[in-house]
């Protein structure tokens, strides 16, 4: 294609889609703008090397998290509020498992495990008990009777942590005593320590294991067909209301191992800690296609790895709001979503 067959099309672009073609030209000029500040210096390669590594860590807790918020709105039919506090909880529940057990145990790898564990473990009773008592009853009402009962849920699971552990910041890890390797950059090297290396592995290996839950298993393709269609489901003899009891377990287990992995990268944890992660893992989900799993992961990936890269160009206090940005950015082109439609897988 010539010059002019290209000057064509992007003209023909501004004028049926001005809004796509606007994305495109800030997106080029933003990455020439990143080239030349790597050219000139103003942005060394092992900084840029730094926020990579920081966005992938935080697009793969907000995709593993944004998975249960995802599952939950599939197949149950709301927008959960309290999923962020089961994120809390959890990660409160690993921090007593380690507590209260650790003393038989002579590594940091065997403490680690057993605060993996802990975490699913008191996200998923909460979740169990919390649907029993509260949403049990009324889960053939209305997406927004359940929604707004979910926000009277984090409350109260919020303000319960609250009264339990008070609202001091507490530490989790000693940096100095967790190994650490150095990756070799052109300007530097990029430091990579035991727990972000255990974030991606744990990450990779649940995401790779619902992927064959899903897609490979008798459980699998029953949850998929209760998204599609529950009455259908009902109808063809598939136990919905275990299904709906399989759906807790996996998305509050997963919300409560992401409450874990954060806690660990992050090294602190207090009570509020799950609420305030919600709008990015709730941005993520929208972005990938609310009720979507894999949306859930690849916006995770995008709005992680946004809030850690914009920094190159905008201050640290509006990272969180360019993640919120792109999101409605490609919302505007795309409104159903990366992955668009609303099913499981």
């Amino acid at each position: 294609m010539g010059v002019s067959g290209t000057y064509d099309r992007g003209r023909e672009l501004f004028v049926e889609d001005p809004i796509r073609a606007v994305i495109i030209v800030v997106a080029v000029v933003l990455v020439l703008d990143g080239v030349r500040q790597l050219a000139v210096g103003a942005t060394q390669f092992s900084e840029l090397g730094v926020m990579l590594k920081d966005g992938l860590m935080r697009g793969l807790f907000f995709g593993l998290a944004g998975i249960g918020l995802s599952m939950t709105y599939s197949i149950l039919n709301f927008a959960n509020f309290s999923h962020g506090d089961l994120i809390t909880g959890g990660a409160f529940g690993g921090m007593i498992a380690t507590y209260v057990i650790a003393g038989g145990f002579g590594s940091e790898g065997d403490i680690g495990s057993l605060m993996l564990l802990g975490s699913g473990a008191t996200a998923i009773a909460l979740a169990l008990v919390i649907d029993r008592l509260v949403y049990k009853p009324i889960r053939d009402r209305s997406g927004i009777t359940l929604l707004i009962t979910s926000i009277g849920v984090a409350f109260t699971l919020r303000y319960l942590i609250l009264f339990v552990f008070d609202g001091s910041r507490r530490g989790v890890t000693q940096s100095g005593a967790i190994p650490t390797v150095d990756i070799p950059a052109i300007d530097g090297t990029v430091s990579l320590n035991l727990h972000e290396l255990s974030l991606v592995v744990v990450a990779v290996g649940l995401m790779a294991g619902l992927h064959f839950l899903l897609q490979r298993t008798k459980l699998g393709k029953a949850m998929r067909a209760m998204s599609d269609n529950e009455d259908l489901a009902r109808i063809t003899g598939i136990p919905t209301e275990r299904i709906v009891t399989y759906t807790w377990i996996i998305g509050a287990g997963l919300a409560g191992v992401a409450g874990y992995m954060f806690v660990i990268w992050n090294g602190t944890l207090h009570w509020f800690q799950g609420w305030i992660l919600l709008l990015p893992i709730f941005a993520a989900v929208i972005l990938g296609g609310i009720g979507s799993i894999y949306g859930a992961i690849l916006g995770g990936l995008v709005i992680g790895l946004t809030m850690s890269i914009s920094i190159m160009w905008l201050p640290s206090g509006l990272t969180r709001a360019a993640a919120f940005f792109i999101m409605i950015v490609v919302l505007l082109v795309r409104p159903q979503g990366i992955f668009a439609g609303r099913a499981t897988a």
